[in-house]
C-alpha cells in the first residue's frame, strides 16, 4: 500500500481546507487516500515504540508487532543486543514468527523450513542448488533503538534522528528502572477510531471532569487558566516546593509546574517526543483508586513520594510512570477507521503477584482511564465521519496541545 500521485493532489486539496485554530475535517480520520499516506510518512518513516525491553531478557526472547501491512519481529541476539526484521520469510514471504512474542533457537519458516539464525542469515533451505548465494537471503533488518528499557523501530532505509529523543527522555526515564522491570499484565483493545483522533483525545483534558472521575481526583493537570481557583492553585504550588526540596536529594525535579498539560508536540521544533515530572493530589503516590501504594517501589527510587513521570513519542506511545508501576500504550494503525492499543503494566522485576501486589488494586486507575477515553474516540469517529460534521473551533485554553498535534501532523504531511 503506497500513496499515489492521486493521493498526493486529494492531500493537497485536505490540507488547503483546514482552518487555523478549529479541528481537522473528516476526511482526515477515514479518508484511504490520507490513510495511506499517513502510513508512508508517520508508521514507516518514524521511530514506531514496538515493545520493552525486559520482555526481550534472554537471547532467542522475541515480540512481534505489525505496522500496517508490515510484520516485524524484534529479538535479542547471540551478543546480547536488539536486532529487528521484517517477520517475512526471503524464499516465498511466509510470515515466519506467529505468536505475539517467544523464543526462538533458530528462526524456522513453518512453510518450507528456511532456517535463519538470530543475526538473521539465511542458515539453511533443504531442497535449493548447493551454489545459492545464502548471503544476498538472510532476513530484511529494521533499524532498532533502545532508551531506558523502551524499544523502537524504525523502517524507512534512513532514520530521521533518535539521539535528540535519548537525549531528553532517558535522564527523566532512567529512575523508573523500566528497564529491569517486568510485566505484571497485558490488555489490549481495537478502538474503531482512526489513530488521530485517539492523539486529539490523548492531547487535552478538556474532556476529563465529566469523563474521568479516577483520574481527576490524582492529578492537578485537568485544571486549566480559566477554571482553576485560588485555592487549587495555592495547593499545586505547595505540593511543587514541597516535591523540589525533598526530589532534588534524590536527583529528581519537578518538570512541569503549573496547571494544565503539558506541551506536546512542538510543531516550531519538529519535537516529536516528550518527558515531564508532576506532582500528584497531595495524599496521592501513585495513580491508584485511593492514591495508596500497590506494588513495590520500582527502579532507583528510595521513597513512593516521586509524583508521577509522563512519556510521549508520536506516532504510537505514551506512559504514565509512578512510583510503583508504570502504565504505558502503545497504538498501531488498522486502516483508516480503526486502530489497536495495547496496555502495558510495568512492576519491579522482582515483586511477585499475589504477594507484592494485586491485579484487582493494580489494573483499575488506568484500565478504567483508556476505556472511558476508547468510548470517547469511537463516539468521535461515528460524528466526524457525519455528512453533517463541520470541524470546530478549539478551546485555546484546554485544546493547545490539540492544535499543536494537528499543526505537527499537517506541516509534516504537506511537507513530505
Amino acid at each position: 500500500m503506497n500513496a499515489t500521485v492521486a493521493d498526493r493532489r486529494r492531500i493537497d486539496e485536505l490540507v488547503a481546507a483546514c482552518l487555523p485554530g478549529h479541528a481537522l475535517p473528516g476526511d482526515f480520520y477515514g479518508d484511504p487516500a490520507v490513510h495511506r499516506l499517513d502510513v508512508e510518512v508517520f508508521w514507516r518513516r518514524g521511530w514506531v515504540f514496538a515493545a520493552h525491553a525486559c520482555e526481550l531478557a534472554r537471547p532467542g526472547d522475541y515480540v512481534t508487532l505489525t505496522i500496517e501491512s508490515d510484520p516485524i519481529v524484534v529479538l535479542r541476539d547471540d551478543a546480547g543486543g536488539l536486532r529487528g526484521f521484517h517477520n517475512v520469510c526471503t524464499h516465498r514471504g511466509t510470515v515466519l514468527c506467529r505468536e505475539e512474542a517467544g523464543h526462538v533457537g533458530r528462526i524456522v519458516c513453518p512453510y518450507h523450513q528456511w532456517t535463519f539464525d538470530r543475526s538473521g542469515a539465511l542458515a539453511s533451505c533443504r531442497g535449493m542448488p548447493d551454489d545459492l548465494d545464502r548471503s544476498r537471503l538472510g532476513l530484511a533488518p529494521v533499524h532498532v533503538r533502545e532508551l531506558a528499557g523502551l524499544v523502537y523501530v524504525c523502517l524507512a532505509d534512513e532514520t530521521p534522528d533518535f539521539e535528540r529523543a535519548r537525549a531528553l527522555l532517558e535522564p527523566l526515564a532512567r529512575p523508573q528502572g523500566m528497564e529491569r522491570a517486568r510485566v505484571a499484565a497485558v490488555r489490549d483493545y481495537a478502538i474503531p477510531a482512526n489513530w488521530k483522533l485517539v492523539w486529539d483525545n490523548n492531547r487535552e483534558c478538556y474532556h476529563c471532569n465529566v469523563n474521568h472521575p479516577e483520574y481527576i481526583r490524582a492529578n492537578f493537570d485537568h485544571f486549566n487558566d480559566d477554571d482553576a481557583s485560588p485555592r487549587i492553585r495555592a495547593a499545586l504550588a505547595e505540593a511543587t516546593a514541597r516535591s523540589e526540596a525533598k526530589w532534588t536529594a534524590q536527583g529528581l525535579a519537578a518538570t512541569h509546574r503549573v496547571t494544565g498539560m503539558a506541551c506536546f508536540p512542538d510543531p516550531d521544533h519538529d519535537l516529536w517526543f516528550s518527558a515531564n515530572r508532576t506532582v500528584l493530589v497531595d495524599g496521592w503516590v501513585t495513580e491508584s483508586l485511593d492514591g495508596r501504594q500497590v506494588a513495590p517501589l520500582m527502579g532507583d527510587y528510595p521513597d513512593p513520594d516521586v509524583g508521577t513521570l509522563r512519556l510521549r513519542t508520536l506516532p504510537n506511545f505514551w506512559c504514565h510512570a509512578s512510583c510503583d508501576h508504570a502504565v504505558t500504550t502503545r497504538l498501531l494503525p488498522d486502516g483508516p477507521l480503526a486502530t489497536r492499543a495495547r496496555v502495558v503494566w510495568l512492576v519491579a522485576a522482582d515483586a511477585v503477584a499475589g504477594r507484592d501486589y494485586d491485579l484487582d488494586r493494580l489494573l483499575p486507575f488506568w484500565q478504567c482511564t483508556s476505556e472511558q477515553d476508547w468510548d470517547l474516540c469511537a463516539a468521535a469517529q461515528r460524528g466526524v465521519r457525519s455528512s453533517g460534521y463541520r470541524p470546530g473551533p478549539l478551546s485555546p485554553q484546554k485544546e493547545y496541545n490539540v492544535e499543536a498535534f494537528r499543526r505537527w501532523y499537517v506541516e509534516r504531511l504537506a511537507s513530505s
